[in-house]
């Protein structure tokens, strides 16, 4: 006998790609689900960006539109001469499945992407949360103009400022890295016969990189250089002229990529982060992408770890009926059990090698740079490393198909 299974109610707390993500995967787990933002619209906070092949795979499964986003690239560290210090090598198998292994694409395209595939009125904009209360009944989501939100689970997508991690664990501080990043894109075509290449060279303190991206159709390139700077220091300098200065002595096309941008296209950001959670969930609420784990551009996966969590996430609370309670602290700690390990290790990593490139003593510096020339020591901790953790998680996202498939099944009839 057929019976109709209860439809949860999930409230999403923040409209980038972790809420859109979650947002996305919990409508296919048949609950439903209402995606707040504070701003007029969903906005992406930055322009250039890359993904890996899980998270792709992700966006796949959750109906976004993934043919043509982004240029797949061959990803190689090099020293500022252009001497190949690590070359990342992803399985064969992955390499033919999504033509490459690092994507290059614009953050605004995701966006829009994202928002074509989430379903009709599941976005509200213009929806600042001002407290969360829960109990073991139920949630509130307090917003301005008075209005309520009931629900049955809460997600706390909305970034590193998080109102619901601060409702859930407190204030903590912000780690500051003490660099800051430029980045910016081009279509000037006179660099076609770089397309495919992802290169990140790394001079005495400052990191310079380009990747091969797609947008819309069209084939540029995005570009970014980083060095240390006081986080306490306002900075005033034209964006553009910095970024050429910071450029200069870095192999080609780096440098002449920089001069062919044009100057609106560059944007500038600060880097810092949070130290890992030990606990994400609390009740019936958790937490999903920078709101859970904000991590440094220097893991080239913040935006890939956030549409993993969403997707997780909405995976493992399939079948659950969301208003039990017990039912709903084990399926919070079973989304979040596995994700911390890998989203800990990025985020501390991206940390590490920040300032190990940018704010290592001078006199260490020669040294650091002759290990990294000379052993596999970097291939072994980036080349290897990460392309395992890329295939761990593709792995993962399979397992976690097999249990959807059988938890939508059983809960269908």
């Amino acid at each position: 006998m057929n019976t109709t299974p209860h439809r949860g109610r999930v409230a999403v707390v923040g409209g980038g790609p972790a809420g859109m993500a979650t947002a996305l995967s919990v409508h296919q787990a048949g609950h439903d689900v209402v995606l707040f933002e504070r701003y007029p619209r969903a906005r992406a906070a930055g322009n250039i960006l890359n993904l890996w092949p899980a998270p792709i795979k992700a966006l796949t499964l959750l109906g976004v539109d993934t043919e043509d986003l982004g240029a797949p690239c061959h990803t190689t560290f090099r020293n500022a001469r252009g001497r190949v210090r690590v070359d990342v090598k992803l399985p064969e198998s992955v390499i033919r499945e999504y033509r490459g292994g690092f994507i290059g694409l614009l953050r605004p395209e995701l966006y829009e992407r994202l928002l074509n595939a989430l379903p009709p009125e599941t976005l509200q904009v213009n929806q600042t949360v001002e407290r969360v209360e829960q109990d073991r009944e139920g949630a509130r989501l307090h917003l301005s103009g008075g209005r309520v939100h009931a629900c049955d689970v809460v997600v706390g997508a909305d970034g590193i400022d998080s109102l619901v991690r601060r409702t859930l664990w407190g204030d903590s501080p912000k780690r500051e890295h003490h660099l800051h990043i430029f980045g910016g894109f081009t279509f000037d075509d006179t660099f076609a016969a770089r397309r495919g290449e992802a290169v990140i060279s790394h001079g005495s303190t400052t990191q310079g990189a380009w990747t091969a991206i797609r947008n819309k159709g069209r084939d540029g390139f995005q570009w970014w250089v980083l060095t240390a700077h006081d986080a306490d220091k306002e900075f005033t300098e034209d964006l553009h002229t910095a970024a050429s200065e910071l450029a200069r002595g870095f192999a080609d096309p780096l440098p002449r990529m920089i001069a062919a941008t044009d100057p609106a296209n560059v944007q500038r950001w600060q880097l810092r982060d949070r130290k890992p959670l030990r606990q994400w969930s609390k009740g019936r609420a958790t937490l999903v992408g920078d709101a859970a784990h904000p991590t440094s551009p220097y893991a080239a996966y913040g935006a890939g770890m956030a549409t993993e969590d969403g997707y997780f996430l909405g995976r493992r609370l399939a079948g659950v009926d969301l208003r039990d309670y017990a039912e709903v602290r084990r399926a919070l700690d079973e989304f979040e059990t596995p994700r911390k390990p890998h989203t800990a290790r990025q985020s501390q990593q991206a940390y590490i090698l920040g300032q190990l490139f940018h704010r290592a003593p001078a006199p260490l510096r020669p040294v650091r740079d002759m290990v990294f020339d000379h052993t596999p020591l970097l291939q072994k901790v980036v080349g290897d490393s990460s392309p395992a953790q890329i295939v761990k998680q593709l792995d993962e996202i399979d397992r976690a198909e097999g249990r959807f498939s059988i938890a939508t099944r059983n809960h269908s009839g």
